[in-house]
């Protein structure tokens, strides 16, 4: 009898477990966005934005875009050990010197490589020489890439005495993905970002979440790029499949700073890294009871990069990626 009842014990264990496995991927995917990493961010979108005091990791790829990843040209011209035409150069004027070397020989009765005795004397130097030149080189592109950097932050600090949970001082510091970005990034402009267009965030922020937990498409076309929308129309509609919804209410932005703002074309971005607070609850469609393991009030950190058209007003902007951190 014993026995019976600890097989059936087992049997009930099992049986809570699998309904727990059922419901996993809905709770995983709690939230909007279901804590991935997706959208697109111009010709930026698969280099990682600079981190920021609020979200101080490098952001997540993204694992759907509509962007695609620019490749390598394979029919480009293949650098040496020196790089472009400096390596060339320098490998030509040795091959050069060696040849001259032995025709020398052979003129003054020395023998092919009689001449070479001289010459070997001075390769010593033309290596050196050719290291020298290659650390210079290497340590020029640094410089100019870390002012780069620095110029491009200076031009994003929001208005001074702006106060918000955004914060004033403007990040510093980049993390690339690989060289995957496209070239078209090496044309972006910087831009100003003024405190209404921070206002415009927060709200963002709150009304995208609270219509999300609505399950209002209508109202999430309006807030976000087309591409953003098709992600949460596809969110939406798995959790009714899976009869749940996503309740998402109390959302509250801790804190905030901006990461990157551009221009490229005829559209204006901006990247801000945001950790706020929030509710977060997967019901049963059925009962309106939250399903075992709702994640409920929890805090969490990601970036939400929006766009509007060049020169538009801070009501133009729109949800056009989410990132979470790596």
């Amino acid at each position: 009898m014993s026995r019976f009842f600890a097989l059936r014990r087992g049997s009930l264990f099992s049986l809570a477990l699998a309904a727990l496995l059922a419901l996993a991927p809905a709770i995983a995917e709690a939230r909007m966005g279901g804590g991935g990493s997706f959208g697109s961010r111009g010709s930026r979108s698969w280099s990682a934005p600079p981190s920021t005091r609020t979200m101080p990791g490098q952001a997540s790829p993204f694992e759907r875009s509509v962007t695609p990843r620019a490749i390598p040209d394979a029919a480009g011209p293949r650098q040496g050990a020196f790089g472009g035409a400096f390596g060339r150069g320098m490998l030509g004027g040795l091959a050069g010197g060696l040849l001259g070397a032995g025709l020398f020989g052979l003129l003054t009765g020395h023998g092919l490589f009689g001449g070479m005795m001289g010459f070997m004397s001075i390769i010593g130097l033309l290596l050196q020489i050719a290291l020298i030149v290659f650390l210079a080189r290497m340590a020029f592109n640094w410089w100019t890439r870390r002012n780069a950097n620095a110029m491009a932050g200076a031009g994003h600090r929001p208005s001074p005495g702006f106060t918000s949970p955004f914060m004033a001082r403007a990040p510093f510091g980049a993390a690339g993905f690989g060289s995957g970005a496209a070239p078209e990034a090496a044309m972006a402009t910087p831009i100003k970002i003024a405190a209404e267009d921070f206002n415009a965030f927060e709200r963002l922020l709150g009304e995208a979440q609270g219509a999300y937990s609505r399950e209002d498409l209508g109202a999430l076309r309006g807030m976000s790029t087309p591409e953003m929308a098709s992600y949460f129309d596809d969110e939406l509609e798995d959790n009714r499949r899976k009869g749940v919804i996503n309740r998402v209410s109390d959302v509250k932005l801790l804190q905030g700073d901006l990461s990157e703002a551009w221009r490229e074309g005829v559209d204006e971005y901006a990247t801000v890294a945001m950790r706020f607070a929030l509710n977060d609850v997967i019901e049963d469609r059925a009962t309106g009871k939250p399903v075992p393991g709702s994640p409920g009030p929890t805090e969490t950190s990601e970036a939400w990069t929006f766009r509007r058209p060049a020169g538009a007003g801070p009501q133009e902007w729109k949800l056009s990626a989410i990132q979470q951190a790596a």
